[in-house]
């Protein structure tokens, strides 16, 4: 590994993080389990967990300050926890105009710094936010509605794998070519011809990313630290209902960058009240060049149409289906289900929403089940899970806002059709102001067309439905037809078949969607692991880039030749 590394901090920050850059990039090529950062609390020691709740609450009703940040003299802000807490955090703004002029100024040096002193910044700043993982844990619980525990682990160590993967894809991308080159061409009698080649990484431009309300670290961070990696300013812009996880991460970004000679507004934030638009306007600014997004589908889809001036990796929604054959573990994959479809109130892209059920049964290792069956016993594992409310809400988290709350509601009032599970409010031991609900599961039939109409739009949150088909071979088409159109971040299978199992491959491979198959142990179709998993495919309408592949840095910056006679 080399580059050019000219501030003496830079220099130590480089061979303080080189080995684990080269872990990283050796985990992603071999896909097997790595990771870094701890996924324990108590990993972090144990008067951790009370000093990052201390540092959360020193925080509310505040000013967030970011020194030497562009700012007009105004605060923005608003942020309510799902768990009834006013946040009251104030964030300094600015117009577009000064944000941009600051990332403009700062660009030149970061660009000039090199792939390696890039990459070993970007993991000095990880290395922080990882040991306040217990601070950004709060944080993101209590803008998310994710429980506590699931907050640490996938707001915290999980997410800053993600980050990590995307600077080792970005640091392997940059350096897959060679700084320079000797070329010789023999000419026979004739003197060879001699040239060096230089090829230097030119980064895109000015990078825009823009936050999500259910996870804003995981699916932040993959592509704040590909664009910062690969030499480009990044302008953070938050949801305004989970703006602190990622204010935090700015400050530690521009504190590091500081320290290590650069000039912090390489990372800025966009911070706006609720209903603002600064996100639309700042996405068609001639200056931004690279745009990063998780949301709904129809600004993901005006993204893609309007900011034809940057390179827009999208992750949208979609419909994420399960096809239940038979299985060699019925509990097992009853227990599974019921986990799945209740890890934080269905409230993630990758939850499973429409279970394809043979309306002639299924076989088990418990014998023949009829669809009834099936569903009775799928409500009976969602109740048996969440049976107790203490255990509920380390599941459930809370309700993340007003529009997940409707279509619970719609659910509960039959909108949808006829209740095989009706969800129920849950009294949070710890937090009486928290909105919490259970998992309503809905009959539906395949054949009918105001079912169908139903079951084919995504129904974001604690709302499943378990759809009736003629048979496997049905379900499966269903499965391929849905992927298609609707788009989808997770498929899953059950069936003890070769044969049924290849045709699910088969589909998931034409309408390129990732694939579970038989998961009845401790990993669910809603997770994903960082050096292993790809998170999306950018194949279907759900998503056009996937977390984290090549495809997914290397547009980020082009490389230039420059070539002279020796």
């Amino acid at each position: 590994m080399s580059a050019a590394v000219t501030h003496p901090h830079v220099a130590e920050l480089v061979e303080r993080h080189r080995a684990t850059l080269e872990a990283a990039v050796d985990a992603a090529a071999k896909r097997d389990y790595w990771s870094p950062y701890p996924e324990f609390p108590k990993a972090y020691g144990e008067s951790a967990a009370a000093d990052g709740k201390a540092a959360f609450e020193s925080l509310l009703n505040l000013p967030f300050e970011l020194p030497g940040h562009p700012s007009d003299g105004d605060l923005v802000g608003g942020e309510a926890s799902p768990y009834g807490l006013e946040l009251g955090v104030g964030y300094p703004h600015a117009g577009p105009d000064a944000l941009i002029a600051a990332l403009t100024a700062a660009r030149p040096a970061w660009a000039a710094a090199g792939p390696l002193a890039r990459a070993a910044v970007c993991l000095e700043v990880l290395a922080r936010i990882n040991a306040r993982s217990h601070e950004f844990a709060n944080a993101v619980m209590h803008t998310t509605g994710q429980a506590y525990p699931m907050a640490f682990q996938a707001g915290g160590p999980h997410a800053q794998d993600r980050g990590l993967e995307a600077v080792a894809y970005a640091y392997t991308e940059q350096t897959r070519l060679p700084e320079s080159a000797g070329w010789t061409k023999p000419q026979g009698k004739r003197d060879p011809l001699v040239m060096t080649k230089e090829f230097t990484v030119v980064p895109r431009g000015l990078a825009l990313l823009i936050g999500c309300n259910t996870f804003p670290t995981w699916n932040g961070f993959p592509g704040l630290f590909a664009s910062l990696a690969t030499g480009n300013p990044v302008l953070v812009k938050p949801h305004p209902r989970a703006a602190l996880p990622l204010a935090l991460t700015v400050r530690i970004a521009r504190e590091t960058l500081a320290e290590a000679g650069f000039d912090p507004n390489l990372v800025c934030l966009a911070a706006e009240h609720e209903g603002g638009t600064v996100a639309a306007t700042l996405a068609v600014r001639p200056e931004i060049r690279l745009i990063d997004y998780t949301g709904s589908t129809s600004f993901g889809d005006w993204l893609e149409e309007h900011a034809k001036q940057a390179e827009v990796y999208t992750e949208k929604a979609g419909v994420n289906t399960v096809v239940v054959d038979s299985t060699g573990d019925y509990r097992g994959m009853l227990n599974n289900l019921a986990f799945s479809l209740s890890l934080y109130s269905g409230q993630m892209c990758t939850t499973p929403q429409n279970l394809l059920i043979p309306r002639g049964g299924i076989d088990t290792d418990q014998g023949a089940k009829s669809y009834d069956e099936v569903v009775r016993d799928l409500a009976a594992a969602v109740e048996g899970l969440l049976s107790d409310d203490a255990r509920a809400t380390a599941v459930l988290g809370a309700v993340v806002n007003p529009g997940v709350l409707r279509r619970s509601a719609a659910a509960a009032g039959g909108e949808y059709g006829e209740l095989a599970l009706a969800p129920r409010a849950v009294e949070h031991p710890e937090f009486p102001g928290a909105t919490v609900r259970t998992p309503a599961l809905v009959k539906l039939d395949a054949d009918k067309p105001d079912d169908r109409a139903v079951f084919r739009g995504e129904c974001f949150g604690p709302v499943s439905f378990l759809v009736a088909v003629e048979n496997t071979a049905a379900a499966v088409e269903l499965l391929r037809d849905t992927v298609r159109t609707q788009g989808a971040m997770t498929a899953s299978g059950y069936t003890t078949s070769p044969e049924v199992e290849a045709a699910l491959v088969e589909a998931a491979l034409d309408a390129g969607v990732s694939l579970s198959l038989n998961l009845t142990g401790g990993v669910y179709a809603n997770q994903t692991a960082a050096f292993s998993d790809l998170h999306g495919t950018g194949a279907n309408p759900a998503a056009n880039s996937a977390y984290c592949d090549g495809a997914f840095v290397a547009n980020r910056f082009r490389t230039v030749e420059v070539r002279r006679h020796s």
